[in-house]
């Protein structure tokens, strides 16, 4: 690692972005994983890019913030509107899910030929965070912070709902509320990992962290700070090692959480593959 290079401004906002981004996504993604829905996060992560498709098409031209509305319009949409549509009782949220977001994906393919700046749309598809500036950090740090203060706040109800809506609905809790409530917190958390990981990467960032601790303990809280812990510290090795291995910031992230998942599934003191055979040998 080149310290000369710790020294620019723009390597010390990439860290920074890191450190924020994958604390915020490592904590909700513990969400993720006791809810069981990382294939929802994956259908959401790939609904950003016919909405990042849309605000070029109606703008003209591709901005930090035409993306970053773009995306979380169209993620708001599809993700808000398949909770919406459930309530009927009559279609699944999977099922309302699954037909969304491949109809808005389906259009934001048929939008990219008609665009000039489909080369462009790279950093937005796999993360681009060594590019991030000041404007960036203070929106990924708000993000944060919203997410934060509002999954502390509200989180024994909303585990309620996870775990026990109709006990829930007898407690007084507004279930329905609280559906919506974590179902935006999911799209904003994908957002926010928009500039670091890009639409396609982005669902690993929010799945891996939590994943990576179930594996060695069972305690509720340690999945959303041992989560928070994991995905600040993985995001900021995968930067900092990202040059020495000579691929992008991005992919790197993911890739590194991948590994550590790996690791954890096999040799866990708790719950590894490994130590498992080697019990049943004995």
């Amino acid at each position: 690692m080149d310290l000369e290079l710790l020294q620019t401004p723009f390597y010390q906002r990439a860290l920074i972005a890191a450190a924020m981004i994958g604390f915020s996504n490592g904590f909700f993604s513990g969400f993720v994983v006791l809810r069981r829905n990382a294939l929802s996060v994956s259908a959401l992560s790939h609904t950003m890019l016919p909405g990042i498709a849309l605000g070029i098409f109606l703008t003209g031209s591709l901005s930090q913030w035409n993306a970053f509305v773009g995306a979380m319009v169209a993620a708001l949409v599809v993700g808000l509107g398949s909770v919406a549509v459930a309530r009927g009782n009559r279609i699944e949220q999977g099922t309302a899910l699954a037909v969304l977001y491949t109809s808005a994906f389906a259009a934001g393919i048929a939008l990219l030929p008609k665009l000039d700046t489909r080369q462009e749309l790279e950093h937005w598809l796999f993360g681009d965070i060594i590019a991030v500036s000041n404007t960036d950090l203070w929106v990924a740090f708000g993000i944060g912070a919203t997410m934060l203060l509002v999954t502390n706040l509200a989180m024994r109800p909303m585990l309620l709902t996870l775990f026990e809506p109709s006990v829930a609905a007898a407690q007084g809790v507004p279930v329905r509320l609280m559906q919506y409530l974590i179902f935006g917190l999911l799209i904003l958390a994908l957002v926010s990992s928009l500039q670091a990981v890009g639409c396609v990467l982005s669902v690993g960032l929010l799945v891996a962290p939590a994943a990576i601790v179930s594996l060695f303990t069972d305690r509720t809280s340690a999945l959303f700070w041992g989560g928070g812990c994991v995905g600040a510290v993985g995001s900021v090795v995968a930067v900092l090692s990202s040059g020495a291995l000579g691929i992008t910031p991005g992919p790197a992230i993911v890739i590194l959480f991948g590994l550590l998942f790996i690791a954890s599934y096999l040799f866990s003191p708790k719950y590894g593959l490994i130590r498992f055979k080697r019990r049943t040998a004995n």
